[in-house]
């Protein structure tokens, strides 16, 4: 099975149809056909923040969403632990020349630990890290 990960932006912009990266996030998924998805609930708080000062109607629809996605057979979520904050707060703290999220550091942890090498977002702070970034605009 090909393993993917899934980060704010893919979820963000398949949630909001008018976003910029809308169509590409939609086109990388369609590329991907069977991959299962794997995301952490970092990303989901993420997720989250991002819709919540956005209105109510928006508001909503992300937290129907969010639960679609922890309810979901094609997308592992993993948990927030101690063990996780802490090994993303080291990465953190060894990279201070770049400027990578604590999220992101945790969603790096995480895909090296599970041999994932792909990841649904265009944040070239994944590249820098050895990872292939799978949205892109044209």
């Amino acid at each position: 099975m090909n393993f993917v990960f899934a980060d704010t932006l893919y979820w963000v912009a398949s949630i909001l149809p008018d976003d910029p990266w809308h169509a590409p996030a939609v086109q990388a998924m369609a590329e991907l056909k069977n991959a299962h998805l794997v995301t952490t609930e970092e990303v989901l708080g993420e997720v989250l923040s991002a819709f919540s000062g956005r209105g109510d109607y928006l508001r909503r629809q992300a937290t129907r969403v969010v639960q679609a996605i922890l309810k979901s057979d094609h997308v592992t979520v993993l948990h927030q632990t101690h063990s996780s904050f802490m090994a993303g707060l080291g990465l953190y703290e060894s990279r201070p020349d770049k400027a990578y999220s604590l999220v992101d550091c945790i969603s790096m942890n995480a895909m090296r630990q599970l041999s994932i090498t792909s990841i649904l977002t265009h944040d070239h702070h994944f590249t820098q890290e050895g990872f292939a970034v799978l949205i892109y605009r044209s």
